[in-house]
């Protein structure tokens, strides 16, 4: 019973550091860390407010312009002028170069008129119109382009990205659209309006941008038309198959996504007017940089209050904890036999003075019980278990536990005066005035004592439950049966879980026995346990620590009683036990049985 409580004793530090932390560091810890993530979502709640309403705004302004040029291409259509050039082919060189000087101060005219960077008037037949093509900068081979096919084939006008071709080699966004006669409706051309990336930026230019906030312009296809970022990704797909996903299902929405390893806040919106989805990008390293800092200055004071608690704990230990663990490297050597022990004298008015001058004065007394015990064995021969009986001088004892409750009562410690009082009380009913067989009533009055005291060293309450007949109580019976089987209930079956576990006591009288019934909730006991129990060979318990506990009531159950009153266990791993304790009733309480 030592080697744990010593064990419990060593690891007292251990536990009040552990405690110290969580009392104090954890809960400051956990509310840094709540306040964190709290101010996180605000921020990224309130980011996502002001995109969502920033980017509806942009594709207002960007549908509004896109409309504004497309009525002004729709004018140049229908121009007379236009038409009347377009009419049909020229016919010789004269007439070609005709067309090219017309067709140049008309696009010069109407250029003028517009919002764009460059405004281009394609024949549908480049081939014919040689002059016009090369005074204009193009190949006569210009009809193979791509794009010129595409939207030769379009009956609605198509967009088309070209790269490295705007003012220092920036992209140019080309709105290609086909138009036909006014009355006819045949084909005559291409008007061709090039908008540089100056044209749409001005309607993604906040009044504080953040840091690496980016807007972009997206295709059906995924391709990135516009980048507000130095068009940095302009030309690109765009590198998140998710937020394509996303795009394609809803008309607008928010996420929170890694892109080339940079956790971003994304919100989205699609245009109406064309296939194009406008997205805003802010990196979340930006957003959480003013909760980062004020994290730093929490880590800051947290490390300051870390210090000042480590010193705290080292003040405790030299003070309170390592006198402890003196006092029990002493028990130690008092447990080994050395009895020649230096305890330091104590001036200390505290509870850890008082243990050390109670310590050595129990060592004083252990001696002198200990030359009794000698004497008395010189001149007393009994049974092997009633040595301890002889050992110890029952009223000094009592009157030593007398002294110690009463000097914890007169010191306002009840509960170690009554923890006294329950051992006082616990030895007595052991002892048993050396006799053998007890009565029922006083085996329970040592239980209670035991569960008493059992309670006040763990500092839990225990349910333990008592069911008996009155008329057995009187009862004969062998002492010390059922003490050790509670303690092995509370000890190895509901320990750990003492606020479900309970042990119940019952007991009855059938025929001529008495049964007693111990069942507990616990964890039952494991079946090596009940295996070693019906082993008959008693040579391999030499060298063990034997104690009172299962094996030997059932031996002494066995030798007093016979073979058939040994104990009956009813167990389940996890489910509970059941011990029966089967006893003769026995025609003098004061006899023992041969």
């Amino acid at each position: 019973m030592f080697k744990p409580s010593l064990k419990l004793a060593s690891s007292f530090r251990n536990k009040m550091i552990l405690i110290f932390f969580a009392i104090t560091i954890v809960p400051f810890i956990l509310f840094s860390a709540y306040a964190y993530m709290k101010s996180v979502e605000g921020i990224q709640q309130a980011n996502t407010t002001f995109s969502m309403s920033y980017l509806e705004q942009a594709k207002l302004n960007v549908e509004a312009y896109l409309g504004q040029l497309n009525d002004q291409i729709n004018d140049l259509i229908g121009d007379k002028m236009l038409q009347q050039l377009l009419d049909k082919p020229p016919q010789n060189a004269q007439e070609e170069e005709a067309f090219a000087v017309n067709m140049l101060n008309l696009v010069y005219q109407k250029k003028k008129q517009m919002d764009a960077l460059q405004l281009h008037i394609y024949p549908l037949k480049p081939l014919l119109y040689p002059t016009y093509i090369r005074t204009m900068g193009e190949s006569p081979a210009i009809s193979k382009e791509a794009w010129f096919r595409n939207a030769k084939n379009s009956v609605v006008p198509t967009w088309h990205l070209s790269l490295n071709q705007g003012p220092g080699v920036s992209p140019v966004l080309m709105n290609v659209k086909t138009f036909t006669g006014l009355h006819d409706r045949i084909p005559r051309g291409l008007v061709v309006t090039d908008l540089a990336d100056n044209h749409l930026s001005r309607f993604f230019s906040p009044t504080k941008r953040m840091e690496g906030q980016k807007f972009l312009i997206v295709n059906e296809e995924g391709q990135i038309m516009f980048d507000s970022s130095s068009n940095e990704w302009t030309g690109d797909q765009l590198p998140s198959r998710k937020l394509l996903d996303m795009r394609s299902a809803n008309a607008e929405g928010t996420v929170t996504l890694s892109i080339y390893g940079r956790k971003n806040l994304i919100a989205f919106v699609r245009m109406d007017s064309l296939p194009w989805t406008i997205i805003s990008l802010t990196p979340m390293k930006v957003l959480t940089e003013p909760v980062s800092e004020m994290n730093r200055l929490l880590i800051f004071f947290l490390s300051v209050y870390l210090v000042c608690s480590v010193g705290v704990v080292i003040y405790i230990t030299s003070n309170f904890t390592q006198p402890i663990f003196r006092l029990v490297r002493l028990m130690r050597k008092l447990e080994e036999g050395d009895f020649e022990l230096v305890i330091p004298h104590q001036t200390r008015k505290d509870e850890i003075g008082w243990l050390y001058r109670g310590f050595s004065s129990v060592v004083r007394k252990i001696e002198d019980l200990i030359e009794q015990s000698t004497r008395a064995e010189r001149n007393k021969k009994e049974l092997e278990f009633q040595v301890l009986s002889h050992q110890i001088n029952p009223h000094f004892l009592y009157n030593t536990l007398d002294s110690i409750r009463w000097k914890a009562e007169n010191h306002g410690r009840n509960d170690i005066g009554e923890m006294v009082s329950a051992l006082g009380n616990l030895l007595r009913l052991s002892l048993n005035q050396g006799k053998d067989i007890t009565t029922v009533g006083r085996e329970i009055e040592q239980v209670k004592a035991y569960v008493q005291i059992e309670q006040a060293r763990i500092g839990t309450p225990l349910r333990v439950l008592y069911f008996f007949d009155e008329e057995m109580l009187e009862m004969p019976f062998m002492r010390l049966l059922l003490q050790p089987l509670v303690e092995n209930a509370i000890q190895h079956s509901i320990r750990g879980n003492f606020e479900k576990g309970k042990v119940i006591l019952s007991g009855h009288m059938e025929e001529r026995d008495i049964i007693i019934e111990i069942s507990d909730n616990g964890k039952g006991i494991p079946q090596a346990v009940l295996q070693q129990l019906e082993m008959e060979d008693t040579d391999q318990m030499v060298g063990r620590r034997t104690g009172v506990g299962l094996r030997n009531v059932n031996e002494r159950l066995k030798i007093y009683f016979g073979s058939e009153y040994k104990l009956c266990i009813n167990t389940e791993e996890g489910k509970g036990t059941k011990i029966t304790i089967r006893h003769p009733i026995l025609p003098d309480k004061g006899e023992s049985v041969s």
